[in-house]
């Protein structure tokens, strides 16, 4: 889909529920109308056999008993036989129009929406559920098929229905025609008795509970190892349980209190036209002086309120294919809004990899304060800086925003001493690679999981990479090495060795810039010693120069030998400096390595718990591999070590 559609889309809101959907089919928009109208036309000329067969019972009654004097008769057959075929023809039309512009229209909505998301800020699906985001590409816009395939040309040939009813209702006899219009009235008052008033407040109440109860029921489902351990039963889960009440209750009242008269007369009425019509024509026969053509015009009256029924049922819904098409385009407008990250018209290039927050602050959308408010600091090249703090305090949103996962609000972040937002976006890709806590590898072999950080690398060079990474246990023991599947129908890995697959990627990937988010936070022992390893082949970079690394950390043993230390509390920088300067200084820093320590330091005892000395870091050489991090240190028991 070309930018000006994408653009017409965007500036479409204006418009209704319909013309706004339409603007995503282009110049197909042109055949809905058409179909539209076609349709229409076919639902119009479907009248024709009910005044054939009108003419036909003019014609015997006329001439009865003498059957065989109404000529005509096979005439008006042919022509009722002829007007439906026709019908037919113009509804098969009309929808084949309809088919190809709701087709483009739902390819255009796909490419439209797949299109910005390629160019969405990654912060965005951060914030998006991967499941919610195909509920819109794909979900709406089958739904959108349906709507303009069929609805739509069916609600145009409804009305063109309605309309052309009323018409004949006051063609042959108006008193008739009168009487047949009463069960539509009366079925119209109650079908707008239960939508409207009481009916739309229960419609909002109705929509809400529905949420509640999905949102309730969730949870229930997420928690029913705990409700079976304890033996609980769908009771003790009281939110469920009263949501499901709450419904019940709701439901019944409207459906049993509000809607079961007007429903059952509604009925009634729409399907029992002769009610109304048999005592009109009983009271208007006697006066009638030509009594054969009286009895025509009834029988036309009787078996066209067969039609009746079916008119009034598309006009019930008809407010449904308009609210459909109004949630299904509001979606896709939801995700079309989505912030993009967009190339400068001229882009520049950084002259080196040092990093600099100037008086940077960002506040996430929807919340009042700010996530970092005038955060200031630099990574020189080649430089380790660690991003420490409390949880909340802004660490994860500042690294997100070097390779722009987000835009700041205010201020610099500086790549060379270039604002990321000047660069070209593929460029600052290519310099920057990142591991995060949470990482999911592609259905893919291990081989093309590592590649896709450089699509051209070689075998040897993919190799490489895993051997650098600390992958050669986890090559040993897939079935097929590194040629073999990951995720399902294939090998299943853990977090750890996951993590360690990441590592490689982007060591493959070879970029001067590397984000470290918490890497070895959820990572077993072993596979910490061995990602801890990782990480040091990546930061040093394939020629030997070392890389510009900004990493998070909770576990303060990590960054114990980092180059300077920044500190975060609550969006703001409250200390920085190497991490013998911190603790001299005293501050929140010397309070979170205090506790640490006190962290590392336990027994487990029969009667009181966590109490004792026990681990004290040992030093090892710089080149051994060590769990906790990069200053080559690492827990090691004591000779009080003991389990009571």
């Amino acid at each position: 889909m070309s930018d000006s559609q994408t653009s017409a889309a965007g500036n479409a809101r204006s418009k209704g529920a319909i013309g706004r959907l339409l603007s995503f089919a282009g110049p197909r928009r042109v055949l809905t109308y058409i179909g539209c109208a076609l349709s229409a036309v076919s639902m119009l000329i479907s009248f024709g056999p009910y005044i054939c067969i009108w003419l036909v019972a003019r014609d015997l009654i006329a001439v009865a008993p003498d059957w065989s004097a109404a000529t005509g008769v096979a005439v008006y057959g042919w022509w009722a036989f002829g007007l439906s075929v026709a019908s037919i023809l113009l509804y098969f039309a009309g929808l084949m129009c309809t088919h190809l512009a709701a087709f483009r229209c739902a390819s255009n909505m796909r490419k439209s929406t797949t299109d910005h998301l390629m160019h969405a800020s990654l912060g965005y699906f951060d914030t998006h559920a991967s499941g919610a985001l195909r509920r819109v590409v794909d979900g709406c816009a089958a739904e959108t098929e349906g709507l303009l395939a069929h609805k739509l040309p069916d609600t145009a040939g409804s009305v063109a229905m309605i309309l052309g009813m009323l018409t004949l209702f006051f063609v042959f006899d108006w008193r008739l025609g009168l009487a047949c219009l009463v069960s539509v009235v009366v079925s119209l008052g109650c079908i707008f008795y239960m939508m409207g008033g009481r009916g739309m407040d229960f419609m909002t109440r109705y929509m809400e509970s529905l949420v509640k109860m999905n949102k309730t029921g969730t949870e229930y489902v997420r928690g029913i190892p705990v409700v079976k351990v304890f033996q609980q039963t769908v009771y003790s889960f009281k939110a469920f349980h009263d949501a499901i009440d709450e419904f019940t209750r709701l439901a019944q009242d409207y459906a049993v209190k509000w809607c079961q008269t007007p429903q059952s007369l509604s009925l009634t009425v729409i399907n029992g036209v002769a009610i109304f019509l048999v005592p009109a024509a009983i009271l208007l026969a006697p006066g009638e002086g030509d009594f054969a053509r009286f009895v025509a015009n009834f029988a036309f009256y009787a078996i066209f309120a067969a039609v009746i029924p079916t008119a009034v049922t598309r006009v019930m819904f008809m407010s449904e294919a308009f609210q459909s098409a109004a949630d299904a385009v509001s979606r896709v407008e939801d995700v079309l809004a989505a912030p993009v990250i967009s190339a400068p018209a001229r882009p520049r290039t950084p002259q080196g990899n040092a990093i600099r927050f100037a008086d940077v602050s960002f506040t996430y959308e929807g919340a009042e304060a700010p996530a970092l408010d005038r955060v200031s600091f630099d990574v020189p090249a080649g430089a380790t800086v660690a991003l420490v703090g409390p949880s909340g305090g802004g660490k994860t949103t500042a690294a997100s925003l070097v390779p722009r996962f987000w835009d700041v609000g205010s201020g610099r972040v500086e790549l060379g001493g270039v604002d990321v937002r000047d660069m070209d976006p593929h460029d600052l890709m290519d310099r920057v690679a990142f591991v995060f806590q949470a990482n999911r590898p592609f259905k893919q072999t291990v081989l093309e999981n590592v590649r896709a950080a450089r699509p051209d690398a070689t075998y040897d060079e993919v190799l490489a990479a895993l051997e650098a990474a600390q992958c050669s246990d986890i090559l040993d023991k897939l079935p097929q090495g590194v040629d073999t599947l990951v995720g399902t129908g294939g090998a299943h890995l853990s977090g750890g060795e996951v993590q360690r697959l990441m590592i490689a990627r982007a060591i493959l990937k070879d970029a001067p810039v590397v984000v470290l988010d918490e890497a070895t936070a959820f990572a077993d022992p072993e596979n910490e010693v061995k990602i801890q390893a990782a990480f040091r082949r990546l930061a040093r970079g394939r020629d030997g120069e070392p890389r510009t690394v900004l990493m998070i950390a909770h576990r303060l043993s990590t960054v114990r030998n980092a180059d300077k230390i920044v500190v975060l509390d609550a969006g703001r920088v409250v200390e920085q400096g190497a991490h013998d300067e911190l603790l001299a200084a005293g501050g929140l820093y010397a309070r979170m390595w205090a506790d640490y320590e006190k962290s590392v330091s336990w027994r487990i005892t029969s009667g009181n718990g966590l109490v004792g000395d026990v681990f004290r870091p040992t030093h090892f050489d710089s080149d051994e591999s060590c769990p906790n991090g990069l200053d080559g240190t690492r827990p090691q028991p004591t000779h009080s070590q003991e389990v009571e």
